[in-house]
């Protein structure tokens, strides 16, 4: 948490980075390392700036993703504070939350998305947040999706459809931000 200092109209959002994606075939670990030191990067420059931090985990009944598998919680070797958490059912951050309502409680009206996944739950956050007003950046680099086949058999990679959410994203839901660009638009929504 930030204590004493002005705190921003941003808010980062810190969806699904958790352990139990770990335990589902797909989950690779080629690009986990690149994606762990942006999203911490993002999450310390967050907290160093006045920007708050909402972790959001993904719940189901049952599996990995059940309370009770003892996985939902923050992938290692990441490190969060979080001002507030959420636990949702749906793709979208935004659907049953409650985050909508904290959001609005504190001033926020910029988001920046990050976590895992780049095409699903991140993609369907910044989609959903920006349908609702908001600005949106999201940083594809903080976030993290592993290789999938389509209905054709042709294989995509993890680059592919990060780059494929940029081209949909941009201009239309979101800006695209690097990690440092984000963090300055943050830090311009400090209360004065």
């Amino acid at each position: 948490m930030q204590g004493e200092q002005e705190m921003s109209d941003t808010a980062l959002l810190v969806i699904d980075a958790q352990e139990s994606f770990r335990y589902r075939s797909y989950f690779r670990e080629d690009d986990v390392g690149t994606y762990v030191e942006r999203q911490q990067a993002l999450i310390d420059g967050a907290a160093d700036t006045g920007i708050r931090i909402a972790q959001i985990f993904h719940v189901e009944a049952e599996g990995v993703f059940a309370e009770a598998s003892g996985l939902v919680r923050t992938l290692a070797p990441l490190r969060v504070t979080p001002d507030v958490i959420f636990r949702k059912r749906r793709h979208s951050a935004l659907v049953g939350t409650g985050l909508d309502v904290w959001l609005t409680a504190h001033g926020i009206r910029r988001l920046i998305v990050s976590g895992i996944r780049t095409e699903q739950c991140c993609e369907t956050t910044a989609r959903h947040a920006s349908d609702l007003g908001y600005t949106v950046d999201y940083v594809a680099e903080a976030t993290l999706t592993f290789p999938m086949t389509d209905a054709a058999g042709r294989h995509w990679d993890a680059a592919e459809i990060r780059a494929r959410t940029e081209l949909v994203l941009a201009g239309r839901f979101a800006r695209i931000a690097s990690v440092a660009q984000a963090l300055a638009a943050g830090q311009e929504g400090c209360a004065a």
